[in-house]
């Protein structure tokens, strides 16, 4: 008989911390938040200036709204693989470039990154000023792009 009443009162202390983390929205999983924010946290924020490159901006905010991350790990040593993945099969078009986004420049590129055929000089010049505006950030720096 004492070990039931003590079985039957452990069960209503773990049911009531269970209720407690719940209803203050408590973590009990061991995790960090750091952890588990990894992959949802920038390190930096870049406002893309949609009015000078407005086929990028429009390609880059379709391809977030299909599913594609909004952030930018940035990995310059993988940009030639994984330009060369996205591309892959994506025939060329006179008078038009291959966006990608993910950008070649972001671990998220590669294999899936979403292609549009856009004006070189939008193209261009999207990579230039972006190009321009993260030389200073390290290799492995989450960058989010932000539309106005």
């Amino acid at each position: 008989m004492k070990k039931l009443k003590r079985s039957i009162l452990s069960l209503i202390l773990v049911v009531i911390v269970a209720l407690g983390a719940y209803y203050f929205d408590i973590d009990l999983s061991g995790q960090t938040d750091d952890h588990m924010e990894s992959s949802t946290k920038a390190d930096y924020s870049l406002v893309f200036p949609t009015d000078r490159y407005p086929e990028t901006a429009t390609h880059i905010q379709n391809a977030i709204k299909s599913g594609h991350s909004a952030i930018c790990t940035i990995d310059r040593a993988g940009a030639e693989d994984n330009r060369s993945e996205s591309l892959k099969g994506i025939p060329t078009k006179k008078g038009l470039d291959r966006d990608e986004w993910p950008m070649a420049m972001c671990a998220e590129g590669g294999a899936d990154a979403d292609i549009e055929y856009i004006s070189p000089k939008d193209n261009r010049g999207a990579g230039s000023w972006v190009g321009n505006q993260l030389e200073d950030y390290p290799d492995g720096s989450r960058v989010e792009f932000i539309f106005p």
